[in-house]
């Protein structure tokens, strides 16, 4: 199997040309949005058909070095798409595919399934066996195929945007240079659990998501932030990050206040949260009136960052 059954990913090979962008494309941040944008830009009325990878190359071919993941298969889905995408295709990145020639993936994928009459491409993109094909080798072999190559300088500046500095950021709890990278604050997902309710109790109840380290998820500590459910409404909310440790807590969690709500119930809904700015550290706190004094002062705060 080449393509992986997925939401937004045909299986069958494409019978008319089609303009192709390839690459990881984790995150999505606005380096990969401009070679989004100039492929469509090149398609004329040939549909835009982006390429990815699942699972990242790097945890097939050396498992030690893969990355964090920046978003969920399908929220890069959906991220490609508003970005200009017609069709996402999914690679199911196997060992027999780390082992194609460069040439191999040309024909293969490029050729045989997409009949790719453009395809557009960052300057650093490589692929094939031990990364051996690139940008050079592409336009040789679009030359024999028939399609036409255009490889864009990587956008960004000095210090271009790329998914391992946003996740650099993200590790760091810069959160605003992160979004500055991804074009919108970054987010962490999952299914809201029940939590030990300690917060309901204490007037703050929050929206529970275990933290899945296969993520990249920032520092312990206290964000600024707003849930987004899965219809779309954005909710303000002051996060917590980490295992709560006034209470001894031991699982990792994020754990969001919604502003001014006690009513919502959100248990087993899939939501995402969007990290905007961090607070302050994580604190133990001796007693429950410290730790309720620093929570209105957390939520006063995230109504500044928020601007509401």
């Amino acid at each position: 199997m080449i393509w992986r059954d997925f939401r937004g990913a045909a299986t069958a090979p494409r019978t008319e040309p089609s303009a192709v962008t390839v690459g990881n494309f984790d995150g999505v941040h606005r380096g990969h949005q401009h070679v989004l944008a100039r492929t469509r830009q090149l398609a004329g009325d040939l549909p835009v058909i982006a390429v990815t990878f699942v699972p990242h190359p790097l945890a097939v071919v050396a498992p030690d070095h893969a990355p964090t993941r920046l978003t969920t298969i399908e929220r890069r889905v959906e991220l490609l798409r508003a970005a200009g995408a017609d069709e996402v295709r999914i690679l199911d990145f196997t060992h027999e595919m780390a082992a194609w020639s460069p040439q191999e993936f040309v024909d293969r994928v490029l050729v045989e399934q997409l009949r790719a009459s453009l395809v557009a491409v960052g300057d650093n993109f490589r692929f094939g066996r031990r990364a051996q094909g690139d940008t050079s080798f592409l336009r040789e072999a679009g030359e024999r195929a028939g399609f036409t190559v255009d490889g864009l300088a990587l956008d960004g500046g000095a210090e271009p945007y790329s998914s391992t500095l946003v996740r650099a950021l993200v590790a760091d709890g810069r959160l605003r240079e992160a979004a500055a990278v991804l074009g919108r604050p970054h987010e962490v997902s999952g299914i809201v659990v029940k939590g030990d309710q300690r917060g309901r109790e204490l007037g703050f109840p929050t929206a529970n998501v275990p933290v899945d380290e296969a993520y990249a998820v920032p520092p312990d500590g206290v964000y600024a932030g707003w849930v987004v459910r899965s219809d779309g409404e954005r909710l303000p909310a002051a996060i917590s990050i980490g295992t709560n440790p006034t209470f001894e807590g031991v699982q990792r969690r994020v754990e969001s206040y919604v502003l001014d709500r006690t009513d919502l119930e959100l248990y087993g809904e899939a939501i995402w949260v969007e990290l905007v700015d961090r607070l302050r550290d994580m604190v133990a706190y001796e007693g429950i009136d410290p730790l309720v004094a620093q929570m209105h002062h957390d939520v006063a705060q995230t109504r500044s960052v928020l601007d509401l």
